[in-house]
């Protein structure tokens, strides 16, 4: 009943600047915490950055300085700025969001199918 759509992911070099967008659509009453997972290929899923309704933040020590989460709350959309992407950060890249259904007093959390972000000269 709620689909989050990625898109943004591709190929670009190190140093390189890639944006990703997650909007999500359906049985939406109201979206609480919004965020941004990562798998690269053999390693455990990393949480990358997170972003609350009140707009406060949290980000992996890894992308510190040179990710940025921001949301638009009328589109129901989470963005994540990477700059000075480096090879290290290739990975399926995920978004997730807290929602909670209209009349319902519970959240349930929602993910997107994942996009590629791959890092490579």
């Amino acid at each position: 009943q709620v689909q989050l759509v990625e898109s943004g992911g591709g190929l670009v070099q190190p140093g390189g600047s890639l944006r990703l967008s997650c909007a999500a659509s359906g049985n939406i009453g109201s979206i609480n915490t919004m965020g941004w997972d990562r798998q690269a290929p053999g390693k455990q899923r990393e949480l990358v950055a997170t972003i609350t309704s009140g707009d406060s933040t949290n980000y992996a020590d890894s992308v510190k300085g040179r990710f940025t989460i921001s949301r638009d709350n009328a589109k129901n959309t989470v963005y994540l700025q990477m700059n000075g992407l480096k090879p290290e950060d290739t990975a399926v890249y995920f978004c997730n969001a807290l929602i909670q259904a209209p009349g319902r007093p519970w959240l349930s959390n929602h993910w997107g199918q994942g996009t590629q972000v791959t890092v490579s000269s």
